[in-house]
């Protein structure tokens, strides 16, 4: 055998025996999750929940690095264009779907650009007022709002996020204009309607839940189908008079398109051990948060399913931004 063919063998063997050395070498450095919103949402609290049980399994350090603006869309679009190599993660919401329709432009396609991993969690959203608030019930919130002269306002995370769209559903449904004042996250929005600067907010249960039990805030309703098992003696919005009334939050990782599928199929199967476990459900429970753990399969689906549903809400309530 000629020293040129020889050289070709060794180069062609040293390439079988790197592929697979370079799979099983991921991860190798520390692993970011993205969070679109600001420190102390629920997008914060569950990407921290899942980063702590995720460092020992993968073995290396996994990051909550937080991105917020515009409606969580800065975040998805820093991951979107990130380098597929399974480093740099988001931690989406179904308020990504909404942004799809909301915006007449996107920098990404939230379909195309990002790979779907596992849905973490659904938590419901409640509609709360201040505890000074003369409104107990729904129906005494609507009555208050009719008879005002000046339109009651509520706050939400962001222009086109899960909370901003509950609130125009609520008006059509309830008869009544509000007034939107979009906030950067949960965090200032809760402090806002602590103080008395906002008269209520439709935001997930877990920012607002120590206010309620503390007695800060009144819960009125929640905006899913079922009642919240963090607040059980709280009625659905369909409960309280507004039929149809079926709309929740759900949290779920991404990785940028292209990301290796071995490396999607072990953080998904990592993360669903994790998230079905007894430990991390009694987490969950504390926050009124309900478990999932799907497929990056069964999340696509899921993403595209409501992708299509919110589209309609949308173009009903003639939502739009620049």
């Amino acid at each position: 055998m000629n020293r040129f063919r020889r050289g070709l063998l060794a180069v062609a063997a040293s390439l079988l025996v790197a592929g697979p050395a370079q799979a099983q070498a991921w991860p190798g450095k520390p692993i970011s999750l993205v969070v679109p919103f600001p420190a102390g949402g629920t997008t914060d609290v569950l990407a921290r929940a899942l980063a702590e049980r995720l460092t020992p399994a993968l073995g290396q350090t996994v990051i909550v690095e937080s991105k917020p603006g515009a409606g969580a869309t800065l975040g998805a679009d820093m991951v979107a264009k990130a380098k597929p190599d399974g480093y740099t993660l988001l931690v989406g919401a179904v308020h990504h779907t909404i942004a799809s329709a909301v915006y007449k432009k996107l920098p990404y396609d939230f379909q195309k650009d990002l790979t779907p991993i596992t849905t973490i969690a659904l938590v419901p959203n409640v509609l709360v007022v201040n505890a000074a608030s003369p409104a107990k019930t729904v129906a005494e919130l609507v009555a208050l709002g009719k008879a005002s002269k000046d339109k009651l306002s509520y706050g939400s995370n962001g222009n086109g996020t899960a909370q901003h769209l509950i609130g125009t559903q609520f008006e059509a449904l309830a008869g009544i204009e509000l007034l939107h004042i979009p906030y950067k996250g949960s965090g200032p929005l809760t402090t806002d309607l602590l103080g008395g600067q906002v008269t209520m907010s439709f935001d997930t249960v877990t920012p607002v839940l120590p206010h309620i039990k503390a007695g800060k805030l009144r819960a009125l309703a929640v905006t899913t189908g079922k009642r919240s098992s963090a607040l059980p003696d709280v009625p659905t919005l369909a409960e309280a008079g507004l039929k149809g009334f079926d709309i929740g939050t759900w949290f779920g990782v991404l990785a940028p398109a292209g990301t290796p599928r071995d490396v999607v199929a072990r953080l998904s199967s990592e993360m669903m051990k994790i998230i079905q476990s007894p430990e991390f459900r009694k987490r969950m429970d504390e926050i009124g948060a309900e478990p999932i753990g799907n497929t990056p399969e069964q999340m696509a689906r899921q993403i595209r399913d409501d992708t299509e549903k919110f589209a309609r809400l949308v173009r009903d309530a003639k939502v739009t931004i620049e």
